[in-house]
């Protein structure tokens, strides 16, 4: 989990809200497309996914065939699903409906249940009940209903606790929740839906013992999350955000409106792969807009980011840190052809980024490996290497285990994106303009085969990162290498840097 992230309460909410270019969707694991020519000069024009306020009605009546669910009679919905068949449809009529008094009463769908709200119908857990819907059947839908006030403890979810495979969620409210409002499990989708003032997290894509593979989270609105400031509470649990997603192979998000989350906004965290993230808009996220970590081979392409950070980075320049806390966070990430992907680097381009606090990291911790006390991710190993004893010496002085033992922050293509910094609008003088890669001095822990400055010079020069291609306006800088070294454009385009080749700078406004 995350090493370097805090979270503050919700106290700034900056700027309104940003279009969102739709998108055409792409078929299920596409190929990368052709890397556009230019970097785009405004927002996208469509509008964003504002689904809170203006939440899609169900049907007013009972599809054919569904049975009817009454909210005048406690634990109706449960009763009736046990009694069910499976694949059968339920219309949950006009009004709150409740579960039996009992913390852990829930109601356990059957395979290919559909759950569907009438306008007006919620399930209320009334700060009782710790689950709405669990078990491990497979093909769930949900859709056009309030899940509300249930009391998930830490790190567990309210609407498929389980983690079961193949659900839907569609159409769907999903709020002041403790813990998590949504869990997530294998080909899961989750559309235009609102994942709001959640206690932990609006949805945590988390499966025990497993990976999730082929996620679709497309045209949310996820906001407000993290209400517990857990962050506060467990200093460094790295356990909050919009979004939290682990081990997920395949993800595509797309379309969504991701704001003013008490945190970060989406966070891909340990042996995340091969995920889309497009035509979203993230703004004004106390922390991160996104943080991509101990993961591997991304597009992250045409979003619009606004705002985010500042809540976080003030609070770390106030207490005199200079580390380049970044908007967007590429922590020990990088392309690997090894990895089966839809890409075999991590691609950003064609988003824009507007005055945040900062722009860009990558970073990589040289004392975090495969093996070592100072990985923050529970004990897991990389992708290349199952057995985590085969981290140690003496095979992880030599070749492959040097290389495959770490999460490494390679194969980085950053281009044709536009990057704007207003220092006024922020009410910054300093550390809010920055760009970065970097390392720290490796110390730890004493056999460590990656002490001294060998991962700040790889990742600085030997790991093929690039920036080339920009739009910059406004005042940046450049860390590289430590977090002592900032060198303005000139010197980050000269040597031995040689970056951001073809790309433009100004130092205000202006097309």
């Amino acid at each position: 989990m995350g090493s370097r992230w805090r979270a503050l309460p919700l106290a700034l909410a900056l700027l309104a809200a940003a279009g969102c270019d739709s998108g055409t969707p792409d078929d299920a694991r596409p190929k990368p497309t052709a890397a556009p020519t230019a970097a785009p000069t405004s927002a996208p024009a469509a509008s964003v996914a504002r689904v809170c306020d203006k939440p899609a009605a169900g049907p007013a009546k009972a599809p054919a065939g569904a049975v009817k669910v009454d909210p005048a009679v406690p634990g109706d919905l449960a009763a009736k699903t046990k009694s069910s068949p499976a694949h059968t449809t339920f219309w949950l009529a006009p009004g709150t409906h409740r579960l039996d008094p009992d913390p852990y009463a829930q109601v356990a769908p059957k395979e290919g249940n559909s759950y569907i709200g009438a306008p007006g119908a919620v399930l209320d857990g009334r700060k009782t009940n710790r689950y709405a819907f669990g078990g491990d059947a497979r093909d769930v839908t949900i859709s056009h209903l309030t899940v509300r006030r249930f009391v998930a403890p830490r790190n567990e979810g309210v609407v498929n606790h389980d983690s079961a495979d193949g659900w839907k969620v569609e159409h769907a409210t999903i709020r002041d929740n403790s813990g998590a409002g949504l869990m997530a499990g294998a080909r899961q989708e989750v559309r235009a839906s609102c994942l709001r003032d959640n206690g932990q997290y609006g949805m945590n894509a988390y499966k025990a013992g497993d990976s999730i593979e082929d996620l679709v989270v497309e045209g949310n609105e996820i906001t407000g999350n993290n209400t517990g400031d857990w962050e506060r509470r467990e200093q460094g649990c790295g356990c909050t955000g919009g979004i939290k997603f682990w081990a997920v192979d395949g993800a595509d998000i797309r379309g969504n409106w991701v704001h003013d989350n008490r945190g970060t906004g989406l966070w891909a965290d340990t042996n995340n792969n091969d995920f889309l993230i497009e035509d979203n808009v993230l703004e004004a996220n106390d922390g991160a807009a996104l943080i991509y970590e101990t993961s591997y081979n991304a597009v992250i392409r045409k979003n619009t980011v606004r705002g985010n950070n500042v809540v976080e980075g003030r609070k770390y320049a106030d207490r005199g840190d200079t580390f380049p806390f970044a908007t967007v966070y590429l922590s020990e990430s990088g392309g690997e052809p090894r990895v089966p992907a839809r890409t075999d680097r991590i691609e950003v381009y064609r988003n824009l980024l507007e005055n945040n606090w900062s722009g860009i990291t990558l970073w990589e911790n040289a004392d975090r490996f495969c093996n070592s006390p100072a990985n923050t991710s529970s004990g897991d190993c990389t992708l290349l290497v199952e057995d985590t004893g085969r981290c140690a010496q003496p095979g992880i002085a030599s070749e492959p285990l040097y290389s495959d033992c770490r999460w490494r922050t390679q194969r980085v293509d950053i281009h044709d994106n536009r990057f704007v910094l207003d220092k006024s609008v922020l009410d910054c003088t300093s550390t809010c303009d920055r760009m970065a890669v970097l390392a720290n001095y490796g110390t730890y822990p004493d056999w460590s085969p990656y002490q001294g400055e060998r991962v700040a010079e790889a990742i600085t020069l030997e790991q093929h990162n690039r920036w080339h291609d920009n739009v910059y306006v406004g005042p940046w800088q450049f860390v590289v290498h430590d977090p002592s070294q900032v060198v303005d454009s000139t010197q980050w385009r000269g040597a031995p840097y040689r970056q951001d080749a073809g790309s433009t700078f100004r130092a205000r406004g202006g097309d």
